[in-house]
């Protein structure tokens, strides 16, 4: 008799990212042999004890060793509640008693930058980023599910930020492809059933309930309002648009690789009319890659600056230079657009 349907789902959609892996590395599935076992690639997974995440690392123990491949694990403790550090300790032993191997628990300080949330996520993400590079890891997978790339698109909508942000998160993320996200094509409710049916203890983290952060408030009051008004599948639905958002943006972001280097003069400054050709979502990329490499952080860059810019093209009336992120400055000055620190 095979695993539950649960099981086997959560399984299937890590093999296929480990085969990648693996493909990646010149290498073909096969059993993880002792004496070689040094020698294969490391695969981590960030675990927070959820049931996104300890379903994760469940299937990540059963699927590592039947691909050749070592696996372990990564909890980060923000700190940000009462005991953080004790829970943090627990989830790294369940995680050993799973058979991964190196397991660590690394204690992060979260700053106030970009709200709560975002602050909390810069933290987690340099912290596995460390480890990852310590351990020499091939890959860290993350546990996002459909349900979470949903929140992310809505977000992102309310947000107003553009067709990349409507994107979500990709399935390869980070500096070489680090972060791999096995289950945006699995939804939540299958994770925690996969831990029910293997006995796995779960930690609900109660910031998820906290009306205060308002990722909660979309799980808990937005999406539900949004299928009683529009009925069921709208997760389905906003998880396809991201996947399609995603396809156009690649395509845009290439064009305007392209288009980058025909909209400069021969001293390399970007030509007012040659951009005002390009049309507005190729010419608005050309203008945030600039700005980007001028200094500002494309974190604090809005669609609502990259607006300002354009507006020195395509709306000229002598107006003055516009303040973007990281002290950047763009002006026009004689029919260029000169984009730099000021």
């Amino acid at each position: 008799m095979g695993p539950h349907p649960a099981v086997a789902a959560i399984r299937l959609a890590v093999r296929r990212v480990l085969n990648d892996i693996l493909a990646e590395h010149g290498r073909t599935p096969g059993r993880l042999s002792p004496d070689g076992r040094s020698s294969s690639p490391l695969v981590l997974v960030a675990c927070s004890g959820g049931a996104d995440s300890m379903a994760l690392a469940s299937a990540l123990a059963f699927e590592a060793p039947r691909a050749g491949l070592r696996a372990g694990g990564v909890t980060v403790d923000h700190g940000l509640q009462a005991g953080s550090a004790l829970r943090a300790a627990e989830v790294a032993s369940r995680l050993r008693e799973l058979g991964l191997d190196p397991v660590e628990s690394v204690a992060v300080t979260v700053g106030r930058d970009g709200g709560p949330e975002a602050a909390a996520r810069d933290a987690r993400y340099a912290a596995l980023d460390t480890a990852a590079e310590r351990h020499r890891a091939a890959a860290v997978l993350l546990g996002h599910t459909r349900d979470d790339q949903a929140e992310t698109v809505l977000l992102g909508l309310a947000r107003g930020s553009g067709i990349r942000s409507l994107s979500g998160m990709a399935a390869v993320s980070g500096a070489d492809g680090r972060y791999r996200r096995p289950f945006l094509q699995l939804d939540r409710q299958t994770a925690r059933k996969a831990c029910m049916v293997q006995s796995l203890p779960v930690w609900d983290d109660p910031h998820n309930t906290d009306p205060a952060y308002t990722r909660s408030r979309l799980r808990h009051e937005g999406l539900p309002a949004l299928e009683k008004a529009l009925g069921k599948g709208v997760v389905e639905a906003l998880a396809r648009t991201a996947q399609l958002s995603r396809d156009d943006a690649d395509a845009l972001d290439a064009w305007a690789g392209k288009a980058a280097a025909g909209v400069r003069d021969a001293d390399g400054r970007l030509e007012c009319a040659a951009l005002g050709d390009l049309p507005p979502a190729v010419r608005r990329r050309v203008l945030r890659r600039a700005a980007i490499e001028a200094g500002a952080p494309a974190g604090s860059l809005f669609a609502r600056h990259i607006e300002e810019v354009d507006r020195l093209i395509t709306g000229w009336r002598g107006q003055g230079a516009i303040n973007l992120p990281g002290r950047v400055v763009a002006r026009r000055q004689g029919g260029r657009l000169v984009i730099r620190q000021g």
